[in-house]
């Protein structure tokens, strides 16, 4: 065979196979290719919104604890607040419950010293009337010095 149709026989095979592989191989390529193209593409954009809503969530979480720090603050100051409220009350109970002691304290020790009062107003008036049984047993006018006694008991008193 000669060179010239050896080599235009190869390019009609060559262009055969070009017209094939444009025909019938590379439609089926171009689309895997295109569709390997938009899955890239969709999934680098689902990874930017993954980003930015992780951006976005890490945000919100920073403020919200931000808040929880500050609501937590706040009840660390209330229960200080209540705690040395409680403690007020409770020192002011106890001086009141002190100031009732000692009003009943009080109330007894004079209860005691108006009975000793009496006690002794009793024995002043026993012993005035035995000096007077005396005196009258010395004097004849016992009305009159009966009736002295007895407003002396009654001035005793």
């Amino acid at each position: 065979m000669n060179i010239n149709v050896t080599m235009f026989a190869q390019a009609v095979v060559f262009a055969a196979f070009i017209w094939f592989t444009i025909r019938f191989i590379w439609p089926p390529l171009l689309a895997a290719i295109e569709a390997r193209q938009k899955s890239i593409a969709d999934g680098l954009a689902a990874a930017d919104q993954g980003r930015q809503a992780l951006e976005a969530s890490t945000r919100q979480a920073d403020v919200e604890m931000t808040h929880a720090r500050e609501r937590a603050a706040g009840l660390v100051t209330q229960a200080e607040q209540r705690m040395s409220q409680m403690i007020d009350e409770a020192k002011n109970a106890a001086r009141e419950e002190s100031n009732r002691e000692k009003a009943a304290a009080k109330a007894e020790i004079e209860q005691e010293v108006l009975r000793a009062k009496e006690a002794l107003r009793e024995q002043v008036a026993a012993l005035a009337i035995a000096g007077a049984e005396k005196i009258l047993r010395r004097e004849i006018n016992a009305q009159a010095h009966a009736d002295l006694l007895n407003q002396l008991k009654q001035e005793l008193k």
